[in-house]
């Protein structure tokens, strides 16, 4: 199927793979690329020089079209939650329980710098480019067209699509609350903007003349149909992918995701200090019941201390375990396979 969006992106059809932070692989995007789709790859928390290789290392994989990912500095605050000492206190048990030290210092910084950040995707040149949590600068958009980068926006409600739009950028992703992962809201507090795809994706559709892409509860061929029939023109997929052997996630994350149930995922900030979704597990349970948990990045990069180490370890119990709500729904364990199931409900 041939329409804007995919004339945009160069891509013969018009499925996304949903970018991961810290679970995207090189594989996976060169499977959706490679099958014609745009595969995506997530940079939270990437310096430039580690920007430049994964570029490269993708290109070495597919000379097909990707995209890359980035996360916007958010301009209002979270709530601020208990103070970092509190919640590095509240940590240690899971901190014993995989033989980490807890942290005496923090660091000064916690992310690279953005602008450094978004020099380095310019310098890739990939295909296109997505934000989250926020709106590109006209500078940004403007260095992105100056090297023929498409620009997509993320918008969790229509007032976040209007401002998108108005800022130049060339597609959207309607996101609805199913989706697994972080709740990118940048307007409101993301509590205060959940909507849902089904819900989302036509009044976006309506409120703006740039091509959107549904994302969030889609995982096979029938929630792509149900999203081109609401004014999608493309689909952005990642817990179906997500559950591959081509992804990043461990074995404890693809068995957690193949045992819960549709209403069996939470929104939670006990992970990284910002909502996210994913499947309830030890970790979530002690740090809520503590009571303090530090705003972002300050609780991500203090739990990122025992997760690193759990993947490792591969226990499911002190990872993040990011899913959507159709988790039960992604039941394949190739990528390809996942693509030609959603390839069916695209309009021939």
């Amino acid at each position: 199927m041939a329409n804007a969006l995919t004339e945009l992106l160069g891509i013969r059809h018009p499925i996304l793979l949903g970018p991961f932070g810290g679970l995207s692989s090189v594989d996976l995007v060169a499977a959706v690329s490679e099958a014609d789709g745009l595969g995506s790859y997530g940079l939270y928390g990437y310096d430039a020089p580690r920007i430049t290789e994964t570029a490269e290392a993708i290109r070495a994989a597919t000379r097909r079209p990707f995209a890359l990912n980035l996360w916007l500095p958010l301009e209002w605050a979270e709530p601020p939650g208990a103070d970092v000492a509190a919640a590095a206190a509240a940590l240690r048990p899971l901190f014993a329980e995989v033989g980490v030290t807890p942290p005496e210092t923090l660091p000064s910084r916690y992310l690279p710098d953005a602008a450094e950040q978004w020099a380095a995707v310019m310098e890739a040149r990939p295909a296109a480019v997505s934000v989250v949590y926020g709106v590109p600068s006209a500078a940004m958009v403007a260095h992105a067209r100056e090297r023929e980068i498409a620009v997509l926006g993320t918008a969790t409600t229509v007032a976040e699509a209007v401002a998108l739009e108005a800022a130049g950028v060339d597609a959207i992703v309607a996101t609805g609350f199913e989706a697994a992962g972080h709740r990118v809201s940048f307007l409101r507090a993301p509590e205060d903007s959940l909507v849902g795809t089904f819900a989302l994706v036509p009044q976006v559709a309506d409120a703006v003349r740039i091509p959107v892409i549904a994302a969030g509860g889609i995982a096979d061929r029938r929630g792509v149909a149900a999203a081109f029939a609401l004014g999608a023109s493309g689909v952005q997929v990642g817990t179906a992918f997500l559950r591959t052997r081509q992804s990043a996630a461990s074995d404890a994350h693809r068995r957690a995701m193949g045992t819960v149930t549709a209403d069996g995922t939470v929104l939670t900030r006990a992970m990284s200090g910002r909502l996210a979704r994913g499947v309830p597990n030890r970790a979530i349970r002690t740090i809520e019941a503590s009571g303090v948990i530090a705003p972002f990045p300050a609780q991500n990069h203090l739990t990122g201390l025992f997760r690193a180490e759990a993947g490792r370890r591969n226990l499911g119990d002190l990872q993040s375990l990011w899913a959507g709500q159709a988790a039960p729904l992604a039941t394949r364990d190739d990528a390809r396979d996942v693509f030609v199931e959603l390839l069916a409900g695209v309009p021939g």
